[in-house]
């Protein structure tokens, strides 16, 4: 089941064993994006330097570093979907999801439209028809895109398969 998708709560020690796989991804990400000769944007990652062991139910409370994260986000998108801005237009494929804002502080309040933080926030691989690039949207500002046009980025060549249906899905070869 995907961490983030359109199932169950997060599990906070899935989180916590897949932050190596998370980082390693991203890595890869980043690495694809250089190739076509795009800057991935930096983003501030949360960090946890409590060791990786499972929350005791005892407890009840979230690892170092998700202390101010909700228990339970529900993403609607999982990566390889097709999402268009709801304000700016703008269209393009998941390649990564926050369970919660995960950028720095000032990007948020460079931000005119300044999203709730508390929601699942994604990395778009994004064209709007004049160039490409990397955005971060909240969740409230996306919708599915049904368009059967695809998105116009040199990145998703090197992480995607496009299905004959119009839709993308990682492209395990590229990531093994």
């Amino acid at each position: 089941m995907p961490l983030w998708g359109t199932g169950p709560a997060v599990d906070e020690r899935a989180l916590l064993a897949d932050q190596n796989g998370f980082a390693k991804r991203l890595r890869k990400a980043n690495l694809a994006l250089s190739n076509c000769g795009i800057t991935s944007v930096a983003m501030d990652q949360p960090t946890n330097d409590a060791a990786a062991s499972p929350t005791g139910a005892a407890t009840n409370t979230l690892p170092t570093g998700f202390a101010n994260a909700p228990r339970v986000s529900h993403a609607l998108f999982r990566i390889g979907d097709k999402v268009q801005h709801r304000t700016f237009g703008f269209r393009g494929v998941v390649f990564d999801v926050d369970p919660v804002f995960a950028n720095s502080e000032e990007w948020y309040e460079s931000n005119p439209l300044q999203p709730d933080r508390n929601q699942p926030f994604y990395h778009l691989l994004a064209d709007n028809g004049e160039q490409s690039y990397v955005a971060y949207v909240s969740q409230q500002n996306l919708m599915t895109d049904d368009g059967s046009e695809p998105i116009d980025h040199p990145a998703i060549a090197m992480m995607f398969k496009r299905l004959p249906d119009g839709d993308y899905k990682l492209d395990s070869q590229r990531w093994n």
